[in-house]
């Protein structure tokens, strides 16, 4: 049975907004509609920022039964989410979370740290 599966774009946007425009995992800001902008204000080249473009990032993976509702979509970073999804092995999202903080901390993730959270 194939369920119908609705765009995560609202979704999105609503999460990117409520995590006053901030990586779910890394914390660090991110753009969605406006590189320029957001590269003019951290002086960062357009080809820098790419890591930081906001996408959905589901809590529940969709493969496992999860939807596209607000309770279950977050932004996180393009560069965040990919790494995720790389993983030979599938990690809870808090777990992840504080994997992606400790790499971070000890500059060791994406390189690119706008807000220093320690």
């Amino acid at each position: 049975m194939n369920r119908r599966r609705k765009s995560p774009l609202k979704a999105r946007q609503s999460a990117f907004e409520r995590q006053g425009q901030c990586c779910f995992y890394c914390k660090q800001p991110m753009w969605i509609n406006n590189p320029a902008d957001f590269s003019r204000y951290f002086n960062l080249k357009e080809s820098q920022i790419t890591p930081l473009k906001c996408t959905a990032e589901h809590l529940h993976a969709w493969k496992d039964g999860g939807s596209n509702n607000r309770e279950n979509i977050v932004a996180a970073c393009l560069y965040c989410n990919k790494m995720r999804h790389r993983r030979t092995r599938e990690m809870d999202p808090l777990i992840y979370q504080d994997f992606v903080q400790r790499r971070l901390s000890a500059r060791r993730w994406h390189g690119i740290v706008l807000i220093d959270l320690y």
